[in-house]
Parts: structure tokens; sequence; C-alpha cells
């Protein structure tokens, strides 16, 4: 899983095989260390009305509603956004680059646009 934190917004993009364990187990999470700490960051499954965050003892916490997990497991939307706050949350599925990177993108979902590069 990966995270874009920017002024005002977090972004968490996720591989097939992480939506697959977010599916079965309602919970996906990313750790980076730091030094002698650690950053955590966490998408879950919950009883929400929208998708909400909490920062907490060096934890992100994203929650996203289960109707909204529902639908984005089970069909090709590739991602939802809200607000928590001013907060700026958006869960995507992540798909391969169109240029080239060093990073093993075999677990992405394919890009719409690579058809259109040809």
């Amino acid at each position: 899983m990966k995270i874009r934190i920017k002024s005002g917004s977090v972004r968490y993009r996720l591989t097939r095989s992480e939506v697959a364990l977010f599916e079965k187990e309602g919970v996906v999470k990313g750790i980076v260390e730091i030094g002698e700490n650690a950053l955590i960051y966490t998408l879950q499954r919950a009883a929400e009305e929208q998708l909400s965050a909490s920062f907490k003892n060096n934890m992100i916490t994203l929650l996203m509603p289960e109707n909204m997990a529902d639908e984005w497991i089970s069909t090709d939307q590739v991602g939802f956004a809200g607000k928590d706050g001013g907060l700026h949350l958006l869960i995507e599925k992540d798909f391969t680059c169109l240029d080239n990177v060093d990073e093993d993108q075999s677990d992405n979902y394919p890009n719409p646009l690579a058809q259109n590069r040809s």
C-alpha cells in the first residue's frame, strides 16, 4: 500500500493483493520505519457513513464505510474521495505507471490509459 500525504490531503493506493486482503480481513496495514520510530498507516472497513481519518500514536487510520468498501472491491470503481473536516481523503486502486519505474508493478491494476500509448 502506498500513501501520499500532501498539504491537506491523504491518499492511499492499494495493489490487487492488498484489495483482496482488505476484502478478506477488513483491514490492511503498511509500516515505514523512520529512525527508531515507525509510521503505521491503516485502511479499515467500518460502520461509518463516510470516509474518515484519525492520527494517534504514529498511526494514520482511514475508515471506509462498509457499503463503499463492498462497491470498491466488487466493481471497476477506481476509488473514493471524501472529506473529514478540512482533510481531503482518497482511496484508490494502484495502476501500473505509464513511465518506466524501478519498482515491481506486477501486482498493480492494468492502467486503462496504456492501450492509448501504442
